[in-house]
């Protein structure tokens, strides 16, 4: 028996392979969002976006180790940012929050309210060679900071990202949490 065009009297395993027949996901979404229908590889997802205006600052592995052998802690001294989403994998560096780039644009308002309240003067921006993701995310970061004439923040990426980190040597994994050896080799 038929309601409405859905099937009532299967089983339910029957009414959603059903319901999968005549709707599929992609036709719903292209419905709802129109590029979800367009191929990923002829748009990728910043695309979305405006591109950085502002080349953020770059930060080698060295200085950053540096400054944690020092006594600066991330999360008070300065945030580092790990962009990394699908491929968060093999560990991160200490102290780092994990904001994926794809979601980022839109919170970079609210991100930064939190930041200057906290005084945080430097930002630094990885994901896994910080040549994509990181400089993008660095670089819209200081446009935002640049339009609030904050001349005290600094937005900076990450050089070589957590790759580089990670291969660094002994010193730079001692420095990670979750570290997976296998993943870096």
């Amino acid at each position: 028996m038929t309601r409405k065009g859905l099937l009532f009297n299967t089983k339910p395993s029957h009414r959603i392979a059903s319901y999968r027949s005549r709707f599929s996901s992609s036709a719903i979404m292209a419905t709802i969002n129109p590029s979800v229908g367009e191929p990923a590889a002829d748009k990728p997802w910043h695309a979305a976006y405006p591109a950085p205006k502002t080349t953020a600052a770059v930060i080698t592995r060295e200085s950053l180790l540096s400054w944690m052998l020092d006594g600066k802690v991330a999360g008070k001294d300065f945030v580092l940012v790990d962009l990394r989403r699908t491929d968060f994998e093999g560990g991160t560096i200490r102290g780092s929050i994990n904001l994926p780039a794809q979601s980022l644009y839109s919170t970079i308002p609210s991100l930064y309210a939190l930041l200057s309240t906290a005084a945080v003067r430097n930002v630094i921006w990885y994901c896994g060679s910080s040549r994509g993701r990181g400089n993008r995310a660095a670089g819209w970061f200081a446009d935002y900071i640049k339009e609030q004439n904050n001349t005290e923040m600094e937005s900076r990426t990450l050089e070589e990202g957590i790759k580089g980190w990670a291969t660094g040597g002994d010193e730079y994994v001692r420095m990670m949490d979750e570290y997976d050896a296998a993943i870096w080799k």
